[in-house]
């Protein structure tokens, strides 16, 4: 390996062709944009298409083996470069893009785009000169790009290698997309196997089995209903809460029972925000609609508003309320267990208190599953912006039930039910990896990665694999990567009817 400039093994640059948009018509040349540069890649979509004379496509035609360079863009993409495929139909390319036709008998156009995509991005980025808001680089800095050389055969080597393992990564991606839909199905199966009680074994069943007595969910729903109204201190006669329709019939397991929402608990929507009017008060942190996840809370970006004395206990948050986001994606729920007494919450979200022995999780599994099934799409209002308003929350119909088992089956919903967050985050590295791939191989310095044991993944962690990692020297043969999950995942669990 020898240390070199692009400029070396340069045998022509050209900057790209310019025309009008009365020149543009569906029946034209296809005209390559700085969007069709990809991952180091061609990339067909959005084809804009141009009148060319055959003077034009002769100056700024598109060949096999040619690099086409972006040099106008956003300074963290400018840079960016492709090698023209032998099956591109007839194209040219716009102004905004540099044509660079390298000597062959020096270097593989392939062995100089890996390097290109493997430094190019943080290179320019450092060297782009600014013009009304893009970045933009000159044939000149182009050239002047650093480049590592190798023979020809070497560089063939390099380069076939590096294809190899390309491909097994995106192997290795397209069975972590396809482990994460399983999840996504796998996690509805046991949502809508929570709320028809076949997660565990009704509280009925093991009562009958022991001999003993149990709580029903009419009795509970009776004792809820007793303690609200017994508790209740407001102005004029009580008012009942919303009950079932006379005509609601649904199947459920011995001992549950069905209620509404207003049956369960209290719910109210929070403070409205109004930098006017909000000048006064005491200062306090509240949640907004983006800071409930399901199941959870983001408590990364929280903001402050002053709160008067009226409002502290109004729009308080307990530990056990369940928070509900009435819009961007309605229904979103999870219940608050911290301890801190002073936060409080925003008029995006619902606040459901309850008065009972209802455990407030039962609540948030059954509204996630009715929202991911489409079951309260009819329920939202609004014409372009879903909003899931409390009028029609309130009548919303939950699985009401007591029952020792029911710690158990949420404790298993969650453990066999990873967040799908964190399913994206693991396949979120695959275009660094690349990179880092790319320019170890370019410079000589690949970095081995062998699996120590091919253990089968379980739900909870389905990409998490050990590890260790050896600098490899140039006698060494060329490890090949790990398949990942592909190989080693257990296809989901089936439920028990």
């Amino acid at each position: 390996m020898q240390e070199a400039r692009l400029g070396d093994v340069v045998a022509s640059m050209k900057n790209g062709i310019y025309k009008p948009a009365s020149e543009y018509t569906d029946d034209g040349m296809p005209c390559l944009r700085m969007y069709n540069i990809d991952a180091g890649t061609i990339v067909w979509r959005d084809i804009k298409r141009m009148k060319v004379t055959p003077q034009e496509y002769a100056d700024y035609g598109l060949h096999e083996g040619d690099l086409l360079v972006n040099r106008v863009n956003s300074r963290e993409l400018v840079g960016k470069a492709a090698v023209i495929p032998a099956s591109l139909e007839p194209s040219v390319f716009e102004s905004k893009n540099i044509r660079v036709r390298l000597d062959t008998s020096k270097a593989l156009p392939k062995f100089i785009n890996y390097q290109l995509f493997a430094s190019g991005s943080k290179h320019f980025a450092n060297n782009a000169q600014q013009v009304v808001g893009m970045a933009s680089i000159s044939q000149g800095q182009l050239s002047d790009f650093p480049i590592v050389l190798a023979d020809i055969g070497e560089q063939r080597e390099i380069v076939a290698e590096l294809e190899k393992q390309f491909s097994r990564l995106d192997e290795a991606v397209a069975s972590l997309q396809r482990v994460k839909a399983n999840l996504k199905r796998y996690k509805a199966s046991v949502l809508k196997a929570a709320v028809e009680g076949r997660l565990v074994v009704p509280e009925a069943t093991l009562a009958r089995r022991e001999g003993r007595s149990y709580e029903t969910g009419e009795q509970l729903l009776q004792r809820v209903l007793d303690e609200r109204q017994r508790k209740w201190a407001g102005k004029g006669k009580y008012k009942e809460p919303i009950a079932l329709s006379g005509d609601y019939s649904v199947q459920l397991p011995d001992g549950w029972a069905s209620a509404t929402v207003d049956q369960l608990g209290n719910v109210q929507l929070g403070k409205m925000l109004d930098k006017q009017k909000n000048t006064v008060g005491t200062p306090c942190l509240y949640l907004r609609n983006i800071n409930v996840r399901w199941g959870g809370f983001d408590l990364s970006d929280i903001f402050e508003m002053n709160f008067k004395s009226d409002e502290l206990e109004r729009f308080s948050v307990r530990a056990g309320d369940v928070l509900v986001c009435e819009g961007g994606e309605p229904a979103r729920a999870a219940v608050w267990r911290a301890k801190r007494a002073d936060m409080k919450y925003q008029k995006a979200l619902h606040r459901v208190r309850f008065d009972g022995a209802f455990l407030p999780e039962i609540l948030v599994i059954a509204l996630e599953h009715l929202a991911k099934s489409g079951a309260l799409d009819e329920l939202y209002g609004g014409s372009t912006i879903k909003h899931f308003t409390r009028e029609n929350f309130v009548k919303l119909v939950c699985p009401c039930l007591r029952s020792p088992n029911k710690t158990a089956s949420l404790l298993k919903l969650t453990a066999i039910c990873p967040s799908s967050a964190k399913s994206k985050r693991r396949l979120t590295p695959t275009y660094s990896a690349r990179r880092r791939y790319g320019n170890r191989f370019c410079k000589g310095r690949l970095l081995v990665i062998l699996p120590l044991t091919a253990r089968r993944i379980n739900l909870n962690n389905p990409s998490k694999q050990c590890y260790r990692r050896q600098r490899m020297s140039s006698a060494e043969p060329i490890a090949a990567m790990p398949a990942y999950a592909g190989d080693w995942c257990q296809p989901p669990l089936r439920l028990r009817g």
